[in-house]
């Protein structure tokens, strides 16, 4: 009944008491969880762990292997399509998140009018040059791309069969599988939880890593840069129409005497501004073109009831 999709990359040290924890959540919720884990590409001697412990678990799983290290949220894709449902969960392999959110995500999902559940950070603790930049970091997500993201991003998730299915028949690269979650909609319910303290490792979130997911997010679910393009073009065209007008005057009352400064100044400034508010135009519709692509559908039907009428 409950699928719990975890990816796994450079998480050797973890995994130990990560099986321990998921036998433990498995006896909470009647043993009718299985694990899903999805090797993406993982260096270390990942895949031979779960090779050699998985068998002797007290819990059904399954082990997906990728060709090659896709990112987690492929992974996690992966790993939804693989899983039987129809309650899923998401969680990662380095323990920060308690085990214990993952049995609220389906009691949620189970019990309550929610379709999705989503894990929100009270408190992180880690370093506060870490807390400052994570808050800089999503502060400039929610403002930008979307607002209904919580403040300490997300990290963990659950869903239903609706929405999982919803998910993985999104096919698009370079997005956010995140930011997918929020876009398809229903019915959400935020969990808060306090995130533990790394044991394990090294965090693979890197700032490379941070700087992709937020130039994919801009990119396929806001069109801030053409609409910042397209304001920078208009405000350029009134200043250089204003800066123009006074360089006429001042050429006509004689205030400048260098032959052709007056030309020169206002075709240069006109024609950059026009440069910017034409850049933006064909983006508008370059954006427009590339919405099409992603093929996504321009509504989601959540239910349907039928109403047979009172007969007489």
């Amino acid at each position: 009944m409950y699928s719990l999709v975890i990816p796994v990359y450079k998480n050797e040290q973890s995994l130990p008491a990560l099986l321990l924890a998921i036998e433990r959540l498995g006896r909470s919720l009647q043993d009718k969880l299985e694990a899903v884990f999805v090797v993406d590409g993982s260096p270390d001697e990942s895949l031979h762990v779960l090779e050699t412990a998985l068998p002797g678990c007290g819990f059904p799983s399954r082990l997906v292997q990728l060709s090659r290290n896709f990112g987690s949220f492929a992974a996690i894709r992966a790993g939804l399509q693989e899983a039987a449902g129809p309650y899923f969960a998401v969680m990662a392999a380095d323990l920060q998140e308690p085990p214990e959110l993952i049995r609220d995500f389906f009691r949620a999902l189970e019990d309550e009018p929610f379709d999705v559940a989503v894990g929100v950070r009270g408190h992180r603790d880690d370093p506060v040059v870490s807390r400052l930049a994570a808050e800089i970091y999503w502060g400039l997500y929610r403002r930008l791309v979307q607002r209904e993201m919580p403040s300490g991003g997300v990290d963990v998730f659950g869903c239903n069969l609706a929405v999982r299915d919803r998910l993985i028949s999104l096919p698009e690269s370079n997005s956010s599988l995140v930011g997918l979650l929020f876009w398809v909609g229903f019915r959400r319910k935020m969990v808060p939880y306090q995130r533990r303290a790394r044991s394990y490792g090294k965090s693979a979130w890197t700032f490379r890593g941070k700087l992709r997911y937020f130039s994919d997010s801009v990119f396929a679910f806001s069109d801030l840069p053409t609409l910042a393009l397209i304001a920078i073009g208009v405000v350029g065209l009134v200043v250089s129409t204003t800066f123009g007008t006074l360089v006429v005057i001042a050429r006509l009352l004689g205030w400048i005497a260098v032959p052709g400064y007056a030309a020169i100044i206002i075709t240069t400034v006109f024609f950059a501004a026009l440069n910017a508010f034409g850049l933006g135009i064909v983006g508008s519709y370059v954006w427009r073109a590339f919405e099409n692509t992603k093929q996504r559908p321009n509504a989601i039907v959540m239910s349907r009831v039928r109403f047979e009428g009172t007969r007489r």
